[in-house]
């Protein structure tokens, strides 16, 4: 039987917990990240997916403090991919972005998530650029 999963919005965040999620999600070296700040700092709302009490999906909104809003770091837990969990957060946080004002949601994805960001989300694609800083 699959196990219920409960979607929460601007939920109370735990640093290691996300900072592991993060890490797993983008397959990169755990660094303890201090989400809980950096949310509260320059995120205009996020969204979380959990599943017995473990967060297994999340993604967040940074924005520019008037309309616009940005998705970023849409992360599912490897063993909960592929159940549509993604889609859930994401569309938990548009709501949310709607309720708070926003008009427009921006996002960025490589080419193999077109499908995820399109069918599952909605999005249109459009043509942007992007600059390495560093």
């Amino acid at each position: 039987m699959p196990t219920l999963v409960e979607v929460r919005v601007r939920f109370p965040v735990d640093d290691e917990e996300l900072s592991l999620l993060h890490a797993e999600a983008f397959g990169h070296e755990f660094t303890l990240v201090p989400w809980a700040e950096r949310l509260q700092r320059h995120s205009r709302s996020w969204a979380g997916a959990f599943s017995g009490g473990r967060l297994v999906g999340f993604v967040h909104a940074v924005w520019d403090g008037g309309k616009h809003v940005f998705l970023l770091d849409t992360a599912v837990a490897s063993d909960h991919r592929h159940r549509g969990i993604g889609g859930r957060v994401v569309a938990a946080l548009t709501e949310d972005l709607r309720d708070l004002g926003a008009e427009w949601l921006h996002v960025d994805y490589e080419p193999h998530l077109e499908e995820f960001y399109r069918e599952a989300c909605g999005f249109e694609p459009t043509r942007a650029g992007l600059l390495r800083l560093g």
